[in-house]
């Protein structure tokens, strides 16, 4: 398994596209990889809190800027 995060860039993307590209890539992912995530829809927070918890995958870092968020994301 490699250190080096995936990265799904969904800015622009608006809900419910954000959360579902984030599961289609997390469907492909190793248990323990890592995933990077940036988006402009203030709900990704919201949704990726929520869908997180239920999957019990970690959220390891999440920064919200001016006008995107950061998700850093691992699969459990």
């Amino acid at each position: 398994m490699t250190d080096i995060p995936r990265q799904l860039d969904a800015r622009g993307l608006r809900c419910p596209m954000p959360l579902l590209k984030l599961k289609q890539a997390l469907h492909g992912m190793l248990a323990g990889e890592v995933i990077e995530v940036r988006t402009t829809d203030a709900g990704s927070v919201r949704d990726f809190q929520a869908f997180l918890r239920q999957g019990g995958h970690a959220l390891e870092e999440m920064r919200e800027g001016e006008t995107e968020f950061f998700f850093r994301i691992r699969k459990q």
